[in-house]
Parts: structure tokens; C-alpha cells; sequence
């Protein structure tokens, strides 16, 4: 399976302070795979390098076969690489409609208005928000806004979405609803997708593979069952006993009912 993303020994500092420490990570194509750390270390900054945001003083990204920065030199725009992000604060445009928000982005790599409309009114109905292209972000219940979101990013067919913790502040039943939905969107459009998370529940719904980063490097990377048989460090085993604990047997039971669903 080909690479669509790849860090090759990234390093990324803040003045004095380093974020990234040689850090390697490579996500297939049409992988979902789930970026966990404890705070401050290092997921953002994992994205923002992806998207250009942050350019690295060392090492290499690349996008396919494409080098897009490389030890301190933007090579490839953040609007030229083809990435899409959904926020934790969602990022929408409060003066912008539903339709505005999820045109926006289109508007600007030149697609027709006929095509737009289509484009919209089509996601629209796969986030289970059709007929909501009039109302504004403030009109909208916070679940409704995560869906606008959701959307906005798979309408760019991008290369990669990159998720940044969007669910960290839902309660407990819409974060099982938008993770129902974001799983069954990944599988159709077979999307490759970054999700910086915290929480290796969130992560375990809707991952093919997880990476977890210490101090600005990748730890450890493989499949839950890697992570549970040989956890690298302490923080990576306290992710698995976490989840392994107290009530995990019953939560499994009802993931893999939804799954069914």
C-alpha cells in the first residue's frame, strides 16, 4: 500500500523549546490511523507541520511522492497541498451559511457554482444536514455544528483529513453518534485520516492503526494489540489499562454493536 503521509526525523522548535525531536510517522493511503500523547506533546504540532503551518528546522514531509517541506524550506504552500482539517473549535465562518461555509473552500480552487451546489447539497445529505444550506453556525445545535464541520472537510476531496481532537468537549452520546458517523464516511470514501486524540476509546472506533508521541518523538506505532502486548512505556500502558478496565468488557459489546448497525 502506497505512503500518502510521511515525517522522516521532523524537527520542530518554538524559540527555545523543542516540539518535535526527530520524529518518523507514515500513514498508508486510505489509513485511519489515531495520534495519541499526553498534553503538550507534540500531536498539534504533527499537524500543523503537515499542513505547513509550521515548518521544520530538520528532516522531511512528504505528501505521496512529494517532498512538501524539507530542514527549514517550505517547498509546497498549505493551500496547495490538499489537506483538509476539522478543528476542536470547529473553525466555522459565523457570518457564513451552512452552504457558505462548505463552499468557501470550493469557491476557491475554482469550482463551478452548478458543481458546488451539488457538491454541498450531496455531503449535506451523507452528514444528515440536508436542507440546513440557509441557516447560520448560531442556528445550529452542537452536534449539527460538528456535522457542518465533518462536512466542510470531506467536500474538498482532499488528500488526508486531519482530525484535531473536534470531539474533545461533546458529551458521552453525541461522541458515540459523530464517531458512528465518521466511521461510516471513512469507509465509503476510503479516506486517509490523521485523528490527534487523548482518549484511546475515541481512538479504538474508527482507527485501522495507532501511533502514540512522548516529548516530541513517535514511541511507539502499530495495532491495539501491539500496544497491548508490549506497551513501550509506562504512558503507553496506562492508555491499554485504561481501557481494559472496569466496564471495558460491556463498552467492547456495544462498539461492535454499532459496528453491526
Amino acid at each position: 500500500m502506497s505512503t500518502a503521509l510521511a515525517l522522516e526525523g521532523v524537527a520542530l522548535a518554538y524559540r527555545e523549546h523543542t516540539v518535535l525531536d526527530g520524529a518518523d510517522l507514515h500513514v498508508a493511503a486510505g489509513e485511519v490511523l489515531a495520534l495519541l500523547g499526553p498534553s503538550a506533546s507534540g500531536k498539534t504540532s504533527i499537524l500543523r507541520v503537515l499542513l505547513g503551518f509550521a515548518v521544520p528546522r530538520g528532516g522531511t514531509v512528504r505528501l505521496g511522492e512529494r517532498v512538501v517541506s524539507r530542514d527549514g524550506r517550505l517547498l509546497v504552500a498549505p493551500e496547495d497541498r490538499g489537506l483538509a482539517v476539522v478543528f476542536q473549535d470547529l473553525a466555522l465562518w459565523p457570518h457564513l451559511t451552512v452552504e457558505g461555509n462548505l463552499g468557501f473552500g470550493l469557491a476557491a480552487r475554482g469550482v463551478r457554482a452548478g458543481a458546488r451546489a451539488e457538491r454541498i447539497a450531496a455531503m449535506l445529505a451523507r452528514v444528515g444536514l440536508a436542507g440546513t444550506e440557509r441557516r447560520y453556525p448560531g442556528e445550529l445545535s452542537g452536534g449539527q455544528r460538528q456535522r457542518v464541520a465533518i462536512a466542510r472537510a470531506l467536500v474538498m476531496e482532499p488528500r488526508a483529513v486531519l482530525l484535531d481532537e473536534p470531539l474533545a468537549s461533546v458529551d458521552v452520546d453525541l461522541r458515540r453518534e459523530l464517531l458512528a458517523l465518521l466511521r461510516q464516511l471513512f469507509r465509503e470514501s476510503g479516506t486517509t485520516v490523521v485523528h490527534v486524540t487523548h482518549d484511546l476509546r475515541e481512538a479504538e472506533a474508527i482507527a485501522h492503526r495507532f501511533a502514540v508521541i512522548e516529548a516530541g518523538r513517535i514511541v511507539q506505532q502499530g495495532s491495539l494489540g501491539d500496544l497491548r502486548c508490549s506497551p513501550a512505556t509506562p504512558f503507553v500502558r496506562a492508555l491499554v489499562e485504561d481501557l481494559d478496565g472496569p466496564g471495558a468488557q460491556d463498552d467492547l459489546a456495544e462498539r461492535e454493536s454499532g459496528r453491526r448497525s
